[in-house]
């Protein structure tokens, strides 16, 4: 057992503010560090202590070891939580922190590499027994033999870069016409992003569904599943709603799924929490996509249909402990809907919105939860990623966590910058959507070309939020950028108190 006092987060914004909160929760100390522009951000005051790291790029602060470690030097931390993005998944970093003494809150070394890489894990996959996609392995091919890999694979195939994600480095291919150029155009892109163009081509399923299986090991030979997400709502590959239970899978499939995930994570023995991404096709055939090693965006609507507390366990397992209950002990409990609000145009091809909130309102009630690291006042910089926060709505049930998210997102204001929240609130109204009909098609099929009505002007909003400033006579710290109030860390609506299929009610019922 290794005891974990002190806990430095080398990330920013909502997932940081979520890591201190489960600190909090835990009795451990939490250290923020902060960019130049992320300076006096409402997320970086919501720790116990912080450290600037000066500069404003990622490559000059959050993806700066020698920076992130000398930052947990100077506040005495003996553990370091990722997050997600930025370092999470950099296998280098984590012996960085092993060699310093520092404690790694995710996976080992060893089980990154082995994951990271989608050729590496697909061949961890083969030996787990796992199904994969139809496909090869480009490196070291020409051209001209990627291109008959790719016609006896059989057309439409996937390019995709074999590190990193989000998108970058992927192209579909209809047809052998097109596919020498887009190979080029996958590589090129793949090596600016992941500084490696290794390319891989397998089959693509035009109607498929995007699961994922969460999964939670600890360092005595524990793993288990959390059951899936559905993560296929998708705008150029990147995910932008995610449910639990998916609409799609019977409970022979369910079973499946998990149990291949859970395979794969023990092949490598894998520890801290991950996601096995899996694609489901039309006829209801699973194959691994690839492994994510380390924590979710969407990871809390895994946490609201179990009561799992994830990001705690994660630091619980990292310090040693055993998992304190088995795969028995964990069912779904009600359907959750996770939202993710971007500050972006949608009617302008989804640029990015720059600029400073002039009011914000998260949502809350019952069954509603949001996790965001902004407040009144805070700066929606080019530099980092533009989501504002994640709406996460949780019922009895798929349709009444349909309507509460829908009202969560009615809720939720937002000025100074534009979102996209109209077109969340198309897709949850879409009568497809409400069907379970979401495969990874579905904005294509559905929402081509979509643009948002006309909406209120931000003079408009302003009025109702100064007159929601009178009525609540100022309380709550709404107004500015740390008040416990609709900015800031304290009240309700970081749980869902008083609700019952409140996660902070089931996590109190779970060690």
């Amino acid at each position: 057992m290794t005891a974990i006092r002190t806990v430095l987060v080398a990330n920013r914004g909502e997932i940081a503010r979520r890591v201190f909160r489960a600190c909090r929760e835990l009795g451990v100390r939490s250290a923020a560090v902060y960019s130049d522009v992320d300076a006096g951000s409402v997320w970086s005051r919501a720790a116990d202590c912080s450290v600037p790291l000066g500069g404003t790029t990622a490559a000059e602060t959050y993806l700066d070891i020698d920076k992130i470690l000398h930052a947990a030097r100077t506040v005495g931390a003996d553990a370091i939580h990722p997050g997600y993005g930025f370092l999470s998944e950099n296998a280098a970093f984590a012996e960085r922190c092993a060699a310093a003494g520092v404690v790694f809150i995710g996976p080992s070394p060893d089980a990154m590499r082995a994951l990271g890489s989608k050729v590496n894990a697909r061949a961890a996959a083969i030996a787990a027994g796992v199904p994969v996609i139809p496909g090869a392995d480009g490196r070291g091919l020409s051209p001209p033999a990627l291109a008959a890999e790719a016609a006896q694979i059989g057309f439409p195939v996937l390019i995709k870069a074999s590190a990193g994600g989000g998108g970058r480095g992927m192209r579909i291919v209809e047809g052998p016409a097109g596919f020498a150029d887009a190979a080029q155009a996958a590589a090129a892109e793949a090596l600016s992003a992941f500084g490696d163009d290794h390319l891989l081509v397998e089959r693509y399923f035009p109607r498929s569904r995007h699961i994922e299986v969460q999964v939670l090991g600890d360092a005595h030979g524990n793993v288990v599943h959390l059951f899936e997400r559905e993560c296929s709502i998708q705008r150029r590959h990147q995910k932008i709603i995610e449910e639990s239970p998916s609409p799609a899978l019977s409970p022979a499939t369910r079973r499946a799924i998990t149990e291949a995930a859970v395979a794969l994570a023990r092949q490598v023995g894998y520890t801290s929490a991950g996601t096995v991404e899996f694609l489901l096709d039309e006829a209801g055939a699973f194959y691994l996509l690839e492994m994510n090693t380390r924590l979710q965006v969407e990871h809390p609507v895994s946490e609201a249909v179990t009561g799992l507390d994830l990001v705690a366990w994660q630091i619980r397992v990292a310090g040693g402990e055993r998992l304190g209950f088995s795969q028995a002990d964990l069912a779904q409990r009600g359907h959750a809907i996770e939202c993710r609000v971007y500050a972006e145009d949608p009617a302008q091809g989804f640029l990015p919105s720059i600029g400073t909130l002039r009011h914000y309102r998260p949502p809350s009630g019952p069954g509603v939860r949001c996790d965001d690291g902004v407040a009144t006042g805070s700066v929606i910089s080019p530099h980092y990623d533009a989501m504002i926060a994640k709406v996460i709505a949780q019922g009895w049930d798929r349709p009444s966590a349909i309507r509460r998210a829908q009202g969560a997102l009615a809720a939720t204001v937002v000025l100074g910058v534009t979102t996209n929240v109209p077109y969340l609130q198309a897709i949850l109204a879409h009568p497809a959507f409400a069907a379970g009909d979401t495969t990874t098609r579905f904005l294509d099929e559905h929402l081509p070309g979509w643009r948002p009505d006309g909406d209120l002007t931000d003079d408009e909003w302003l009025a109702i939020a100064a007159f929601e400033s009178l009525a609540a006579g100022g309380a709550g710290g709404g107004a500015g950028d740390g008040g416990a109030g609709a900015g800031g860390d304290g009240g309700g609506r970081d749980g869902w108190a008083g609700d019952p299929w409140s996660s902070t009610e089931a996590w109190r019922n779970v060690p």
